[in-house]
């Protein structure tokens, strides 16, 4: 007990001691820190500098294989060449097969005698060819894409063509193949006419009848054009097995589209209206742009002879054109521009085939020229059906379909007619998503212009 009591005495004389000095105490704790931090500032410069640390310099020599077994090493693969071209009017198979630089005697008369390889330089000319060739122009493959065989197809399917050779020899086969869809921007300025400036600006054909469609109840392209008008549009470029296409029958649809004409303004937006189970280009205040008469019976045509006076090609003499001509290849499809009852359909005198059909307010529309009649006397047709397809039927000098509206018996002007009739809106449940859809068309729409001034500048 003595020892214990001998020890707890300094430890409470110690802690009696710390008690009333703690501040003391901690100054001190915080000298000795602080000095501590600055010894270690002060030693930290006397490390090495890294650019006085010694350096050492190791070179290898390596030696690259010999050219021989680098040769050899190529040899083990076999050289395919890929070549495109496409076929013209007058190509038989051995210009074709040396305008792709292949030397093959054995594919040359496989394409001349197989019926089904000889396809390729049947038809029309224009079909995007592709090869690919071995070292010493011998036929591994060769593809051939063009048009689907069905009018209806058109803008949907393209036909691959395909000549290829296995372990037996060469085969060839033909399927119908769907096409893709990417979105595309263009705009052009007005110089002397639409299709000059559509040219200019790489847009298809189709792309450029299409947009003259959308806008046909608002401008005459014919007579209201300005120079120096402007458009912009968004629309589906199709390709074919990732390869654009270069045919015009199969264009993809116009998405949106804007026209500056005479500093107006027309803006046309594609939207489907699921209220009204509807698909339409409308404006942007959701105004249908298609009315109740179509402004043209033919969905992709450009017009050969307007409604006015003209010099008859049969006749011979100067005489009122009371219709409006719309040049197009034989098969081309013919819709109507109306809901109606055929009234007539069949052969009459220089009409050839030709189709009558009754609309409400008195009006006939007349379909004539046709190579084949897809309706009969009584039936009902919708706005847009197919009702036949453009012939040369009765006093035609070619291919061509003849078109006249009358009212109460007298023949007008279809353009009048289709300006005048009334549209539709979209339905109010439906604005939200069409506000949506436009706005995001608007923004392409403007980017396509930008390009457009970019390039000028």
């Amino acid at each position: 007990m003595k020892s214990l009591e001998s020890w707890e005495r300094p430890a409470r004389r110690a802690a009696l001691w710390a008690h009333r000095h703690h501040r003391g105490i901690a100054a001190a704790v915080l000298a000795v820190l602080f000095g501590t931090a600055i010894t270690a500032f002060g030693v930290a410069p006397l490390a090495p500098d890294a650019a006085d640390l010694p350096k050492r310099l190791i070179a290898e020599q390596v030696e690259p294989p010999d050219w021989q077994t680098q040769i050899d090493a190529l040899g083990e693969f076999e050289l395919q060449l890929t070549r495109n071209d496409l076929t013209r009017s007058t190509d038989t198979v051995d210009t074709l097969l040396t305008r792709l630089n292949v030397t093959d005697a054995e594919a040359a008369s496989f394409l001349r005698n197989d019926p089904v390889a000889r396809r390729l330089l049947q038809g029309r000319a224009g079909k995007m060819v592709q090869v690919q060739t071995g070292p010493s122009g011998e036929l591994h493959r060769l593809i051939a894409r063009y048009p689907a065989e069905k009018a209806e197809q058109f803008s949907t399917h393209f036909t691959r063509l395909t000549v290829e050779r296995d372990a037996v020899g060469l085969k060839a086969k033909v399927e119908q193949a769907e096409l893709n869809s990417q979105v595309a921007l263009r705009s052009g300025t007005i110089e002397s006419s639409l299709w000059a400036a559509t040219a200019v600006s790489q847009i298809p054909d189709t792309v450029t009848i299409q947009m003259a469609e959308i806008f046909s109840n608002e401008i005459d392209f014919r007579r209201d054009l300005r120079r120096g008008d402007f458009f912009a549009v968004v629309f589906e470029s199709l390709e074919a097995d990732g390869e654009p296409i270069t045919w015009n029958q199969a264009a993809g649809r116009v998405l949106a589209a804007q026209f500056t004409n005479a500093g107006r303004v027309h803006e046309a937006y594609w939207f489907h209206d699921p209220v009204l189970r509807k698909s339409a280009y409308f404006d942007g205040k959701g105004e249908s742009l298609r009315r109740a008469f179509l402004s043209s019976p033919m969905e992709f045509s450009r017009v050969s002879s307007g409604f006015a006076m003209r010099f008859h090609p049969i006749l011979k003499t100067w005489r009122r054109h009371l219709g409006v001509d719309y040049a197009a290849p034989t098969g081309t499809p013919v819709r109507t521009v109306a809901d109606g009852v055929v009234d007539f359909a069949g052969w009459q005198n220089g009409y050839g085939n030709v189709i009558f059909i009754r609309h409400t307010g008195g009006r006939v529309t007349v379909y004539a020229h046709l190579s084949r009649m897809n309706v009969r006397q009584g039936q009902r047709v919708e706005q847009g059906q197919h009702i036949g397809a453009v012939g040369a039927t009765g006093w035609a000098t070619g291919p061509h379909l003849h078109f006249e509206i009358r009212e109460n018996g007298q023949h007008v002007d279809p353009l009048r007619v289709a300006r005048s009739s009334e549209a539709f809106s979209i339905s109010p449940s439906s604005r939200v998503q069409f506000q949506a859809q436009s706005l995001a068309f608007k923004n392409q729409l403007a980017l396509a212009s930008q390009r457009q001034f970019a390039q000028a500048e």
